[in-house]
């Protein structure tokens, strides 16, 4: 039967219900032998090292305090012993009676000696110990206790707590040779030196150490570490909300992330597992169906980058000059100096000119570095070759750790791109030939920025977009709904990430930090919505630690429209169905169009003229491709065309606008369609794709609202506008007599000539023959002269419009690299 050693954190044995939870993972595992290395209750061993303080110096109640540590206990115990509580409680007694004897000693003296410290701090995990070992006896299960300072014997050395490896085995054989059986519950953290057989401990993380101890003296097949957390993570997932578990990492892997401020497993924790090549698996107590994390000698091929992490609270020290260039030794200098100033330096640059070297520490150690340097150095300083040595604070070193770094072009630049997008700037740079761990000093006020933005740049897809929408109208509801209908599959199938993170209306905006819920978007904005801020709303869509920010603009605000050019300038990609930029001032469409060309975002608008129809991406190919456009002409407005393709002089025009209104076919307002302006803005966004500098006003532009009823109300328009049937009726029957149909058409001649007019048309008219509210668009050009070519299909509708604008945001992502 093969051993597995398993160990249990504070956190995993914190009260009763924890032990109960250990106990059952445990049992029913009959095919392994266990060793359970177990911690003290949560928070045990800091409070009895305050209590042994507050002894020493005579300050607080620490008589109290001991009293409530020990009722914790028996409490504890009285809910998972039953019947072997008052044997397990009278122990307990005596050792707190002990306890309190020993702290009035300390008392007495007035200081405390460091054994005493030692002794006491490690007597939480023997109550521990004791506690689990009589659960499992109290279920009727077997289980041995096990003391490890009867057992184990280390030496302190400078670096670390080290195993005396063969007395702990000659110790332990005993200890097995009396005790048969097939569980162990050890005590973690405490041991004896060898030296002298004093109490001592394996200094924070200890019981990390000891399980991994005891799977070494027990040749355990394998050691399972159980904590809060499902595993190790690519990154603090405090800092990093889209931090990962990672499936399996290497010895080494988990060495540099250790290093550089990972929380879940010190290195030394590992170096007993490593030498006999014992895997480890970091697993949740909280959540023990999860695999957690495997670290072995192996470790896995992907992902390449294991883990981004940061160590704070460093500083640069610097010594440059040019009479460092090729002078022997000089490396050799600085280094002595900080070794004899007990200077521990956690990276090192220094340039291929030998004109600087520079050495991370911690910034505590900054003051006397500099100082020992330029001692060091005082002679090439006062003849200047050394020009200066200087030390900076306020410095986080960034490390990027993998396996897969070796020999894998491109690591170094996405590194490097996805610093240089969130606007940090790279101090010093340091890589191990082993390209195991590449690491980047940078200022500590920027860490989280960095960290979350490099994270992004290796684990999040490259085409990973953060999106704002703004204007949940009704083609803002439509967009919202496709993207949610279509995100996972474009996700599965493509690996393109579409992150709706904000929503805003007029007066609300909803912000989330990751992705907002659209299942209940418009509850959420209406209950949690902030005032709309669209300068605060730009600013968290361009999050720094994602690869592409796009808004897109669903209202028909010209106000919003004015924030195009800064957005399209600072990098955000605008898409959008509103005409106003395209249509509006002409002075405001060369801004937006010279920041769309001088920078990397795209302005997309090819809902603002078709709707879902390609009328400005086929104008645009047929320009592209060297085609002279001599004339276009359409129906642009859904309507309008509605409106005509059901007049047919029986029913009056009046009421058959009111019964388009109530239909839902016009805009609340009829007269922004009869108007005809809003075809004529269509007319001039075309007119400026072509190169024209083309204005409304220069349109001619037939509106079909009369004069009188201009400045009426909606209702008051409504019941006037029955004086528009008999002209109108009059044309209409013109028209029927000589065949022909009346369409309400928009024209734009080569020329820059341009009117938006109800035309009578032959009935044999390609637009003759449109579905009821069809737009379609007719392109006469040196190749198309004869037979023009016709673009036509539903071109209103909040669905076809937010489909439109979908297709805008897959062109966007395509051109970033997605596979669509």
């Amino acid at each position: 039967m093969r051993w597995i050693a398993h160990k249990f954190g504070g956190s995993s044995v914190a009260n009763a219900a924890r032990y109960q939870a250990v106990a059952r993972l445990m049992v029913g595992r009959d095919d392994e032998a266990q060793v359970v290395v177990v911690s003290a209750m949560q928070g045990v061993t800091d409070t009895l090292i305050g209590i042994t303080e507050k002894a020493a110096t005579r300050s607080g109640d620490w008589v109290t305090e001991l009293e409530a540590l020990k009722q914790r206990h028996l409490a504890t115990a009285d809910e998972l012993l039953g019947q072997q509580a008052p044997a397990f409680a009278a122990a307990l007694d005596q050792s707190f009676a002990d306890l309190a004897h020993l702290l009035r000693s300390v008392e007495l003296l007035g200081t405390v000696p460091v054994e005493i410290v030692e002794l006491v701090a490690g007597l939480g995990e023997v109550w521990s110990a004791q506690m689990l070992s009589a659960h499992f006896r109290a279920l009727g299960e077997t289980a041995e206790f096990l003391d490890a300072r009867e057992v184990l014997r280390v030496t302190a050395t400078e670096l670390n707590v080290a195993v005396d490896w063969l007395p702990s085995e000659k110790l332990l054989a005993e200890y097995r040779r009396q005790h048969a059986g097939k569980r162990v519950v050890v005590t973690g953290f405490i041991a004896r030196r060898l030296s002298d057989g004093r109490i001592t401990t394996l200094g924070r993380n200890g019981s990390d150490y000891s399980a991994s101890i005891f799977g070494a003296l027990f040749d355990a097949a394998e050691i399972h570490i159980w904590t809060d957390v499902d595993g190790v993570l690519s990154a603090d997932p405090r800092r990093v909300p889209e931090a990962m578990v990672l499936d399996h990492v290497s010895y080494e892997e988990a060495f540099e992330l250790a290093y550089f401020g990972a929380k879940v497993i010190h290195p030394q924790t590992m170096a007993p597992a490593t030498a006999k090549g014992i895997p480890v698996f970091i697993r949740n107590t909280f959540n023990p169906d999860h695999p957690g994390t495997r670290i072995d000698a192996e470790g896995g091929a992907e992902p390449p980058i294991k883990g981004i992490t940061t160590i704070g609270g460093m500083a640069i020290v610097t010594i440059e000059g040019a009479g460092m260039i090729g002078v022997h030794g000089t490396a050799e200098r600085v280094f002595a100096a900080l070794r004899d100033a007990r200077v521990s330096v956690t990276m090192i640059s220094q340039g291929s000119s030998e004109h600087s070297i520079c050495c991370v520490i911690k910034a505590d150690d900054a003051d006397r570095a500099r100082e020992v340097l330029a001692e060091a150095f005082a002679r090439e300083i006062a003849r200047g070759q050394i020009q200066r040595v200087m030390s900076e604070r306020g410095i986080s070193v960034l490390a990027v750790v993998g396996e897969g770094m070796a020999g894998t072009p491109g690591i170094c630049a996405l590194l490097f791109n996805a610093l240089g997008r969130a606007k940090v700037n790279v101090r010093a740079i340091a890589q191990g030939s082993s390209e195991r761990n590449i690491s980047v000093a940078i200022a500590e006020g920027e860490a989280t920025r960095a960290l979350r933005a490099v994270h992004a740049g290796f684990y999040l897809s490259a085409q990973t977009l953060s999106i704002g929408i703004i204007g949940p109208g009704q083609v803002g509801q439509a967009l919202v709904h496709q993207i949610a209908e279509a995100r996972a599959r474009l996700l599965r199938e493509t690996h393109l990430d579409l992150r709706v993170r904000a929503l805003a209306g007029s007066r609300k905006m909803l912000l989330d930090e990751q992705r907002l819920d659209l299942s209940n978007w418009r509850e959420a904005l209406a209950d949690q919505g902030l005032p709309c801020d669209l300068e605060a709303f730009a600013r968290h869509v361009q999050a720094e630690h994602l690869p592409h920010a796009v808004i897109i603009d669903c209202s028909a605000s010209s106000e919003v429209a004015d924030h195009y050019p800064r957005w399209l300038a600072a990098g955000i990609h605008v898409l959008t169905p509103n005409k106003q930029a395209g249509g509006g001032p002409f002075e405001r469409y060369q801004a937006v169009q010279a920041a769309a060309r001088s920078g990397r975002a795209r302005w997309r608008y090819e809902a603002t003229v078709g709707a879902g129809l390609p009328v400005i991406g086929t104008l645009r190919d047929l320009i592209d491709t060297g085609d002279r456009i001599e004339r276009i002409e359409g129906i642009f407005s859904g309507t309008l065309a509605y409106l005509f393709n059901r007049y047919d002089g029986k029913v009056p025009f009046s009421e058959l606008v009111r019964q388009a209104k109530a239909a839902g076919y016009t805009e609340p307002d009829p007269r922004d369609d009869l108007s005809g302006l809003d075809v004529a803005r269509k007319l001039v966004i075309l007119a400026r794709e072509m190169g024209m500098q083309l204005s409304v006003d220069q349109v001619h532009v037939e509106s079909l609202v009369p004069a009188e009823l201009v400045d009426a109300g909606v209702e008051e328009f409504l019941s006037g506008l029955s004086c528009l049937d008999a002209p109108m009726h009059e044309r209409y029957q013109t028209a029927h007599e000589a065949h022909q149909v009346l369409r309400y058409c928009a024209v734009l001649e080569a020329d820059g000539r341009a009117e938006v007019v109800l035309k009578a048309l032959p009935a044999f008219h390609p637009f003759a023959h449109i579905a009821l509210t069809d737009n379609i668009v007719s392109f006469a050009t040196s190749r198309y002269r004869n037979n023009p070519l016709i673009v036509r299909g539903p071109g209103a509708g909040p669905d076809v419009t937010a489909a439109g604008v979908f297709a805008d945001l897959l062109r966007v992502a395509s051109g970033l690299g997605a596979p669509l």
